[in-house]
């Protein structure tokens, strides 16, 4: 039976809960926040995972990639997401440099998102020798999603942001890596910019959910960024973008009629300032500008 919207503030989502959900070819939903406010709203919209993604680098931050996001920055964000969040399961992504090192590095920071920010999982990029990672995090008694395809931290060595998976030997690698991501215990796949044929071959191929974003509609759920499905960041978007508002015109529309009402000395009317007793006010007046005494010299 379906979550419904009632049970979403009183039922926290588990592990067991998201991979029964799956298992009954519900979708998943997921999104990317940030703070605490989006968390709020995306949980009481009923969102089933809350992505911190690195991509707080970009829509946050101002980098112009996720490659120098901070552990210190993601456990900011966690932090505030899980303070907001009552429902929906917490993902937080581990920045680069956050794992790749070692083993006992990568748990030590994985831990440290669990016990410092709250969060019910992990994100890695990858496989390789991100596979080793992984199984030592979850040794660590930490659950793990993992991610392939276009994966923005090694983006470079990939040859920019292009989809990935495009000819039948990439498209082989790409399924191999999730099915040895499902052995090393993962028990989410987010798969990024590939063919939807090689997404659902990929979902075929593993019996854990997969995510999709810009991976067509075979996925076992979706995930959007949250600047990109509001419409917050002006310019052109991805071509797997679907966005839901335009959100920037709205703040921007509202930013400028603010400016204009200030300027102008219609803000703000009587009704958005505080009253004072008249019998205050006279006391106030007559302290401030006493009355000279009767007879006083001039």
């Amino acid at each position: 039976m379906a979550i419904h919207e009632s049970d979403h503030a009183a039922q926290k989502l588990t592990l067991p809960a998201i991979t029964e959900m799956a298992r009954r070819g519900e979708r998943l939903v997921m999104v990317t926040a940030y703070d605490a406010p989006s968390a709020r709203l995306a949980d009481t919209a009923g969102v089933d995972i809350v992505l911190v993604g690195d991509s707080a680098g970009t829509t946050m931050l101002g980098y112009d990639s996720t490659v120098p996001v901070t552990m210190d920055e993601m456990l900011l964000f966690t932090r505030a997401v899980s303070r907001a969040t009552r429902r929906a399961l917490i993902v937080a992504d581990m920045p680069l440099g956050s794992y790749q090192i070692s083993e006992e590095t990568a748990v030590t920071n994985a831990i440290r998102f669990a016990k410092e920010a709250g969060a019910d999982a992990v994100k890695l990029e990858g496989a390789g020798r991100t596979l080793t990672r992984i199984g030592g995090i979850i040794d660590a008694g930490i659950a793990v999603m993992g991610h392939i395809g276009l994966t923005p931290q090694s983006a470079t060595k990939l040859g920019g942001y292009k989809a990935q998976g495009r000819t039948a030997a990439a498209a082989r690698r790409l399924i191999e890596e999730a099915q040895a991501l499902e052995r090393a215990g993962c028990f989410s796949i987010v798969l990024e910019a590939m063919p939807a044929t090689v997404a659902s071959r990929i979902t075929e191929a593993v019996q854990i959910p997969t995510i999709g974003i810009g991976a067509g509609a075979n996925c076992g759920g979706q995930v959007l960024v949250w600047h990109d499905l509001l419409g917050l960041i002006p310019g052109p978007t991805p071509r797997f973008v679907k966005q839901y508002a335009d959100t920037a015109s709205t703040i921007r529309g509202a930013l400028e009629t603010y400016a204009r009402e200030v300027r102008s000395g219609t803000f703000p009317e009587d009704r958005h300032t505080y009253g004072m007793p008249e019998a205050e006010r006279e006391q106030l007046e007559s302290q401030l500008n006493p009355r000279r005494p009767t007879g006083a010299r001039r």
